[in-house]
């Protein structure tokens, strides 16, 4: 029986260790310096606070002064920490990283190394652990419409594994699959990383949408549906840009992610909130109070500079990140021009 140790116990990595004790893995779950309060719960056999779901009891939680002895003897390690912290928890997990045979990845971001450059999240932990000497094991990127609730409640829940060794990523779809957890083996790694963190950007705006139909008591689905379409466009165009395959937006890691949190994860809430009035800094704050991180603010920023960087000739050709960018970080009164003139189509060149 393998072993695995996940890194963070928030949602996602609460949910993960469920569906693996259900695939018959030894399961580790370390909560952060941060998540004291979820491991309280989990080891009292309450609900998680932030999924509502009792977490299998096999799971063995550990707390954050006791990272190398939830990463003894584990074959797999799993970050599945908010992207901020990645760098952080990378640094104080490389002796039990460079000990396992794959390194798997829920988190979701960019990273900005120290001379400015926007990495996707599996060339920073390269980096980060070639700096310290070491060397990191295949990295599974762990992508798709995974709502952690759900998942950690067995209802059903297509996911999708990439690595750039096929083989490796077909290994553990196979190994780390349960009845109701089914996944998809892929090699495309920048594609799937990509889709991760522009999902997140996405989802915001069609939060918006949704926002306005509450503001104004009517639907606004074909401007949902034209922002759908126009933000999976963007992703595929980004990824083939930056080495990605184009149809790999068009599968689980990007029409499959966007719709559901575009449903009901957290940023499609923080969008929502926009839409409907209030404002991109006080929803944010709002939100933080409530204990709900936003991955998708941060993202927009660092997305806008990894095409600058990487991919400036398609620049123009991604109205709706501009409109993203300037929507949450500009915080303007007329939000909902700016997204209508970046997904409605233009009139053709005479």
């Amino acid at each position: 029986m393998s072993q695995i140790t996940i890194l963070g116990a928030g949602a996602m990595g609460s949910a993960l260790a469920n569906a693996m004790v259900r695939a018959g893995w030894t399961t580790h779950l370390w909560g952060t310096w941060l998540d004291d309060h979820l491991v309280d719960a989990i080891e009292a056999g309450q609900p998680h606070p932030r999924i509502n779901v009792v977490i299998d009891p096999a799971v063995k939680t550990f707390r954050s002064s006791e990272l190398e002895q939830a990463m003894a003897g584990s074959q797999v390690i799993v970050l599945s920490i908010a992207s901020v912290g990645v760098a952080k928890v990378t640094e104080m997990a490389l002796p039990g990283i460079a000990q396992a045979e794959a390194l798997w990845l829920t988190s979701k971001g960019f990273l900005p190394a120290d001379d400015g450059q926007i990495e996707l999240l599996p060339d920073g932990i390269r980096r980060i652990a070639a700096a310290h000497g070491v060397t990191v094991p295949p990295i599974v990127a762990v992508g798709g419409p995974v709502k952690a609730n759900e998942c950690a409640a067995e209802e059903p829940t297509a996911t999708v594994f990439a690595c750039t060794d096929l083989s490796v990523s077909t290994k553990y779809a196979t190994t780390a699959r349960s009845r109701r957890y089914a996944i998809e083996a892929s090699d495309d790694e920048i594609g799937v990383e990509i889709c991760a963190p522009m999902k997140n950007v996405y989802a915001i705006m069609l939060g918006i949408a949704d926002g306005l139909q509450e503001l104004r008591g009517r639907p606004h689905h074909n401007l949902k549906a034209a922002t759908f379409a126009q933000a999976v466009k963007e992703m595929s165009l980004l990824g083939e840009a930056v080495g990605a395959r184009p149809d790999t937006a068009f599968r689980l890691a990007g029409v499959g992610d966007l719709e559901v949190t575009g449903l009901s994860g957290r940023n499609g809430t923080y969008g929502t909130r926009i839409g409907r009035g209030e404002g991109s800094r006080a929803a944010l704050a709002t939100m933080a109070a409530q204990e709900q991180t936003v991955e998708g603010e941060p993202a927009v920023g660092l997305a806008v500079q990894l095409v600058a960087q990487r991919a400036p000739q398609i620049a123009d050709q991604l109205p709706l990140l501009t409109a993203a960018r300037t929507i949450i970080q500009d915080d303007p009164a007329n939000y909902e021009e700016i997204l209508v003139d970046a997904v409605l189509p233009k009139a053709p060149a005479n």
